[in-house]
């Protein structure tokens, strides 16, 4: 039996938990692009987003999909010892195109022998009665996990970062999603431009009542080749500092159901790009604060989650 040492339910203890060892993810880029980019809602995309379509780590899409999954197994396998796989599509928007491009894509990597999940990041508007129906058949092969950006529940935010859908959009999606028994993984971004803490901490709480199966927790970082880097580097705006970061992190904690996996608490952009805040780029350090804060918070409920025997 493993045991968590996190003072919350991390994703790797629930894997480590369901396959019986470590389960390491592998960045895909199945060539898509977004809504945002290619006319139909806008050309720019959202502001933080880089040209990547936050795929900045994923393979080149010029390669098929055994080939990505080939070369993303040798790069870690040069430093672990691993065996058990996540298939991760995550630059761009995932089920944005016809759903005979995506079956062959995604039945490319479920059939892959080593890998054990599906995940699948995409927006809320891109979703037809079709693909609801491909991930259904691919979730009886090998679970599938959907990731939604949602960053913030706050229009105005909404409005700002370009996302162009509406929460309504997302609340259906979620809707839809649970009806067809696919865990769903919440996007939500922490020091969004304008947004105060209590902003922050209301879009965590609304997302944890929303029975999803995982949350991920993304630092804002400004990459030099957005609009927001743009922004930022005209009219700078008030970014988290380290230490006020890991204390909202351990208050979005706090407010989420302990049944809820955690599969991020941070983020850092290519160096290369990073224009602020420099301290994300030293994500260890990030992750040793937030677990040492968490251990000052001696009411929290969570105190080293594990199952019950």
């Amino acid at each position: 039996m493993f045991w968590n040492q996190k003072r919350y339910y991390s994703a790797d203890y629930y894997l480590k938990q369901t396959f019986g060892e470590k389960v390491y993810r592998l960045a895909l880029n199945g060539g898509m692009t977004c809504p945002n980019r290619d006319g139909a809602l806008g050309t720019g995309g959202c502001i933080f987003c880089s040209s990547a379509g936050s795929g900045d780590f994923a393979q080149e899409s010029r390669l098929t999909i055994p080939q990505q999954l080939a070369a993303a197994k040798e790069q870690i396998r040069c430093k672990r010892n691993c065996r058990k796989f996540i298939a991760y599509f995550q630059a761009y928007s995932n089920t944005y195109a016809p759903v005979e491009k995506l079956r062959k894509l995604f039945m490319e990597a479920i059939l892959d022998p080593d890998v054990v999940i599906l995940s699948i990041a995409t927006r809320p508007d891109c979703f037809s009665p079709e693909i609801y129906q491909l991930l259904a058949e691919l979730n009886q092969m090998k679970p599938v996990w959907i990731e939604l950006g949602l960053q913030t529940i706050h229009p105005a935010t909404s409005q700002l970062i370009r996302s162009g859908f509406s929460l309504e959009c997302f609340h259906n999606t979620i809707a839809m999603l649970h009806h067809f028994e696919i865990p769903v993984i919440v996007h939500v971004i922490l020091g969004l431009p304008g947004e105060s803490k209590e902003q922050m901490l209301e879009t965590v709480s609304h997302v944890g009542n929303l029975g999803i199966f995982g949350i991920k927790l993304q630092l804002l970082h400004i990459l030099s080749d957005t609009d927001l880097g743009s922004l930022y580097l005209t009219e700078p705006f008030p970014l988290l500092t380290q230490d006020a970061y890991c204390e909202l992190v351990a208050d979005c904690l706090e407010r989420l159901p302990q049944t809820i996996t955690i599969h991020r608490l941070t983020g850092d952009g290519p160096k290369n790009l990073l224009l602020a805040p420099l301290w994300s780029s030293a994500k260890r350090s990030v992750l040793n604060q937030i677990e040492q804060t968490l251990k000052t918070r001696d009411t929290w409920q969570g105190k080293c989650y594990h199952d019950k025997e």
